[in-house]
């Protein structure tokens, strides 16, 4: 039995207890919304040490960071190195969107190493096999596509992006749009190329009954990916897009008829002024889905910083009510980031998702503020660097400059504003 269908049964299961009282919300209300498609329970049901993430309404905003080789550099270590990183700073999710070297063996030391919530895009493994083994991705066929999807879920993937949503209809779409960048999702490009190649529908909408049949067995997530997600300001919110996400409402449907927990991706580059739309209409369409943004990037031109540019629209995107942001680094669009990257991109989205929740009310979201801001009436130091987001950062950057005054800053030294304001006001 699926979540959704204990959830319709008026079960109250011990995960679900457990993932409400970590929220803060009734696991009355949470099983509720788990049966109407509006939140999700991310945990393969054969994954026994994985913590229960729940993403949805109602629930904090969450952020997912992405991790994984390329045939450009493969370094194991490196690849774990990120993943300690996220740990130690609290990232709900992670993805591995490897694609190069030992693909299967990372995979299988994240889901044995982390309690995170571990996502995939098998497509990607699919294409890779059958660069290697047939000589060309257009050689995959439907069954391996869909094997992959399997061998996921029995590895205890929690969650697996598919672009069901990219059909012939939508590539006549695309056509006939006039996009200045077509598509710049690689997991699109690759299902693209298969169906021109093949002059056939996409598997993952074809068989999209096979693929609940998968998703089900395991309890397995469905994210259902925005292969048309805009890759430049100047396609947002487009017909190609909008094409998609219909479809992706469709699909939404039959998922929870078939008990299976689905969150739909979303774009992508998006105007400023575009983004809350973009995240009422695709509520609109999908019924009160989670939603699930990569950013989204405000400008195009933010190379080197698009872990800014992201985090600007992450932030106006969750208190508009997507619940589940992706981070971006500042190596986005640039090569593989590096641990660094991986560090500055997933606090740049973690205050985003912060900020999105304390617009929102979500339960607790002003408490860790609360605190700091009386640590910093009190000139608590220690206090202040563990409300912090990277209290390592703020421990070494006082270090460097030490105050004269060990209770203040060395900005402001002897003329610190709150002290002297204390010292005014007791006279």
């Amino acid at each position: 039995m699926t979540r959704i269908e204990a959830a319709r049964k008026g079960a109250i299961t011990d995960e679900v207890r457990e993932c409400a009282s970590l929220e803060g919300v009734s696991p009355e209300q949470l099983s509720a919304d788990i049966a109407a498609g509006y939140a999700v329970i991310s945990r393969n049901s054969g994954r026994t040490n994985a913590r229960p993430l729940g993403v949805g309404r109602g629930l904090r905003t969450k952020v997912n960071a992405n991790i994984g080789t390329s045939k450009d550099k493969v370094s194991l270590d490196e690849e774990k190195e990120k993943l300690r990183v996220l740990d130690e700073l609290g990232c709900d999710a992670v993805m591995d969107l490897s694609t190069g070297g030992p693909i299967e063996e990372l995979r299988s030391y994240i889901l044995n190493n982390t309690g995170m919530s571990l996502g995939t895009v098998p497509i990607y493994e699919a294409a890779v096999r059958a660069a290697e083994q047939k000589g060309s991705i257009a050689k995959m066929t439907p069954e391996d596509m869909l094997a992959i999807v399997e061998e996921h879920g029995r590895q205890g993937v929690d969650f697996v992006t598919v672009h069901s949503g990219l059909t012939l209809r939508a590539v006549e779409r695309l056509k006939e749009e006039g996009r200045v960048i077509d598509i710049v999702s690689r997991g699109g490009s690759f299902l693209l190329e298969w169906m021109v190649m093949n002059k056939a529908e996409n598997p993952f909408y074809s068989q999209y009954d096979k693929l609940l049949e998968i998703a089900a067995k395991y309890d397995m997530t469905l994210s259902l990916g925005d292969a048309m997600r805009p890759g430049c300001i100047e396609d947002a919110t487009d017909r190609a897009q909008m094409e998609e996400l219909l479809t992706l409402g469709e699909l939404r449907d039959r998922a929870l008829e078939a008990g299976v927990q689905v969150i739909i991706e979303g774009p992508g580059h998006v105007p400023l002024n575009q983004v809350e739309m973009n995240i009422k209409i695709q509520k609109e369409i999908c019924k009160g889905a989670p939603f699930y943004v990569l950013g989204p990037l405000v400008t195009d031109i933010g190379m080197g910083y698009d872990h800014i540019t992201g985090a600007i629209g992450g932030a106006i995107a969750g208190a508009a009510g997507a619940d589940f942001l992706c981070y971006v680094t500042p190596a986005e669009h640039i090569r593989l980031p590096n641990v660094d990257d991986v560090r500055d991109g997933l606090i740049a989205s973690k205050i985003a998702a912060h900020a999105a929740d304390i617009a929102k009310g979500a339960p607790g979201a002003l408490e860790r503020d609360k605190r700091m801001a009386r640590c910093r009436k009190a000139l608590d130091w220690e206090g202040q660097i563990a409300e912090s987001f990277n209290p390592e950062r703020v421990r070494l950057w006082r270090s460097e400059i030490p105050p004269t005054d060990s209770e203040v800053c060395s900005m402001c030294g002897e003329f610190c504003a709150i002290r002297t304001v204390e010292r005014a006001l007791r006279k």
